[in-house]
């Protein structure tokens, strides 16, 4: 593994021990979804956004740009984050370590799973995954950063 890649998912490790969320109900849903409309909007980014808890669909939006086919990445996303508890970028990476790919021999079917990057876990303290927050529609660490950034803001803003 190179040293990059390792940087990486260590950086991406340590981004789901820091962004860990107080608790998570639906109005929480619909901030954290016009936040990162908003900042779409600004930079115009061809993104569909989506967050959910559980298996309900609390957010989303398709901005300019955006197609029916960023809904299909969104959902094999959002399925990587609940099998493996982690970003599906982060899962993504650490198989990429390994010169592996999501498989049948995982258990999984590849046309319904999709380690790329993009779909962030909603982590509350004492429960766990409690849902998913996600980006389609830039390259895989762009949607990544996208979301990221978002939750952070997030985060920041609720401790005010």
């Amino acid at each position: 593994m190179s040293d990059e890649l390792q940087q990486l998912i260590a950086d991406l490790e340590e981004q789901e021990r820091r962004l860990v969320f107080p608790r998570f109900d639906e109005a929480d849903a619909w901030a954290l979804g016009c936040l990162l409309v908003n900042l779409a909007t600004e930079r115009r980014l061809p993104v569909a956004v989506d967050v959910r808890r559980g298996q309900q669909q609390l957010f989303h939006a398709g901005l300019p740009g955006s197609t029916a086919d960023n809904d299909t990445w969104i959902e094999r996303k959002v399925r990587v984050v609940y099998r493996f508890a982690s970003s599906s970028y982060r899962v993504g990476r650490e198989l990429a370590a390994k010169g592996r790919e999501l498989n049948e021999a995982m258990g999984v079917e590849p046309i319904r799973y999709a380690a790329h990057g993009g779909a962030f876990p909603i982590r509350v303290p004492g429960v766990g995954v409690v849902g998913v927050v996600t980006v389609s529609g830039l390259p895989q660490a762009e949607d990544h950063a996208l979301v990221v950034e978002a939750v952070e803001t997030f985060l920041g803003a609720d401790d005010d």
